[in-house]
């Protein structure tokens, strides 16, 4: 099986190779800004959309305009790219996958691709690495690159240059390794499995929330756009990087490790936008217990519950496992041994009780038990499925039935 699999590292580039590296992205969001405002325009005048085709020979004009010239000093690839991307966000928006697309700010993920890998070298035992325009670069090999490499994408995050290497490689397939397991998300404890393990939740923010409040406070005090203002601007984008990186690096770990030990995986598909919204309500109609939900809002966002099941799925996938996402309506309030389904069952937010037959259990756990029950059914149904399909081919939730039933 194929396996497309992106490297991260931190570039270590002289100081032209750093300013030609923001010549480029703000080329590439001039170009992105430039395009959308023209659609906009298209638009209003009643005009057809411009497809890719359409944008890249307008992006010829520019580059050869006398008022943009200074576009043609940017490789022409990333331009293009930027194009590309401006389609897929149409394309989203669409298919509402995506609100529609808004213009770039600069310092903002700031970033541009270079998809031809013919144009690329990797030279991995000297830690460099070679793209057009911009010459060798050094960057940090903390670990080996795997298979052949795709794209190449340059982005800028808290003041500091990084490269995202795409590969391709083929792998075995792989044969999942453990059993069933489901999992209810929460807050006082971030997962609890079906087993009877738990993870604690990080909080990363919630660790850096007073250093971050005093460092925006003493910005807010600063002329906006003055040097000042700049620094204790980076200031406050570190704390905010260092917060990130940590409940990356948390959830990166926990995914690993569930994974890892388990061919499948029930988890709850939470609507988190839906159970984030705020309760402040209209002048005509105020809302209840706004501050107690705004607290509850920002320590459920804090979790980063969808960015823990996108790494699952794809984990899970190279591993040969599978990831099955559940309903979570009674979850916590439905009796695992008697099927007695009440709110009254959860008397407290930690503890289970059973008013029919007595049952009692920590509420996380009997919301993983019942998730596990519910991806048996949910998976016996698509795989039945699979199997009368005469038009069916494999399924990789085979794999994962007979790991679980042995």
């Amino acid at each position: 099986m194929q396996r497309l699999q992106a490297y991260k590292y931190e570039l270590r580039p002289n100081g032209q190779q750093e300013r030609q590296m923001r010549r480029f992205a703000g080329a590439c969001r001039f170009v992105f800004n430039k395009a959308l405002a023209l659609q906009k325009e298209r638009y209003e005048a009643g005009e057809k959309k411009l497809g890719y085709a359409g944008l890249c020979k307008m992006l010829t004009e520019w580059r050869n305009s006398t008022e943009t010239a200074w576009l043609a000093d940017a490789p022409v690839h990333p331009l293009q790219q930027t194009l590309k991307d401006l389609e897929r966000a149409y394309s989203n928006f669409f298919a509402k996958r995506a609100d529609f697309p808004r213009f770039k700010k600069k310092d903002l993920s700031d970033s541009f691709r270079y998809p031809d890998p013919k144009q690329l070298k990797l030279d991995q035992g000297n830690s460099r690495l070679f793209l057009p325009k911009l010459g060798w670069l050094r960057y940090r090999n903390s670990r080996d690159v795997l298979g052949e490499v795709k794209n190449i994408t340059v982005s800028q995050s808290c003041g500091k240059w990084f490269v995202s290497i795409q590969t391709e490689r083929e792998v075995e397939q792989p044969i999942p390794e453990g059993g069933a397991v489901g999992i209810d998300m929460g807050i006082a404890r971030f997962a609890t499995l079906s087993d009877g393990t738990f993870y604690e939740p990080l909080n990363s923010f919630k660790k850096h929330e007073a250093a971050l409040r005093k460092a925006q406070q003493a910005m807010s005090r600063k002329v906006r756009f003055s040097n000042n203002w700049k620094k204790a601007r980076a200031r406050v984008q570190k704390i905010h990087s260092r917060i990130g990186n940590a409940r990356r690096d948390y959830l990166h770990k926990t995914s690993t490790t569930i994974s890892k030990n388990h061919a499948m995986v029930c988890i709850e598909d939470l609507q988190v936008r839906n159970m984030s919204k705020s309760a402040a309500g209209t002048i005509e109609a105020p809302g209840r217990n706004v501050r107690a939900k705004s607290g509850l809002n920002k320590s459920i966002l804090e979790q980063g519950w969808f960015e823990f099941r996108r790494q699952l799925d794809y984990k899970l996938e190279w591993k040969g496992g599978w990831l099955v996402a559940v309903p979570p309506q009674n979850t916590s309030r439905t009796c695992p041994c008697c099927g007695h389904v009440s709110a009254d069952n959860r008397k407290t937010q930690a503890r289970f009780e059973c008013v029919e037959c007595g049952f009692g259990e920590n509420a996380d756990m009997v919301g993983a038990i019942n998730v596990l029950r519910a991806g048996h059914v949910r998976l016996a149904c698509e795989v039945s499925d699979v199997v009368m399909s005469p038009a069916a081919g494999t399924h990789r939730s085979d794999l994962s039935v007979a790991q679980c039933q042995a």
